[in-house]
């Protein structure tokens, strides 16, 4: 890791799960991140306002409502409202591969599906942020 990153975990929307989001925040802080969680029922707003506040340079959406399709997007927009429209985002959450698809061809960097390595989630965040530093 070129440096230590910052990294937002969030909830959006009215999905009340977050088994996930807790453990990936407990696998990217393992992994040498600096994560702030961000807790359950967190709007668009509220998340592009801690990216804002933290100086994150990624974040992380965790839902199983499927809302996916909503929110994420309005995520991403908050976040340009903001000056914020490098900062990388990716997600996880029971999310169907034609949304996954769709999600990326939207800016999602990545979707992280039931099932998938908390070790290969830090490796590929690692890389993908060591990617964008000069």
């Amino acid at each position: 890791m070129k440096r230590t990153y910052r990294i937002v975990v969030a909830k959006p929307g009215l999905d009340g799960h977050d088994r996930g989001a807790k453990t990936i925040t407990r696998a990217l802080r393992d992994h040498g991140f600096e994560v702030i969680y961000t807790g359950l029922h967190q709007t668009p707003e509220q998340i592009a306002e801690t990216v804002l506040q933290e100086d994150a340079d990624g974040v992380g959406l965790s839902l199983l409502s499927g809302a996916h399709l909503t929110l994420f997007p309005r995520v991403m927009e908050e976040l340009r409202n903001r000056d914020l429209g490098d900062v990388l985002v990716f997600g996880g959450g029971v999310i169907p591969n034609a949304d996954a698809r769709a999600l990326r061809e939207q800016g999602v960097a990545e979707i992280f599906g039931p099932g998938s390595s908390l070790k290969a989630i830090g490796e590929w965040l690692e890389g993908a942020l060591d990617e964008t530093e000069f």
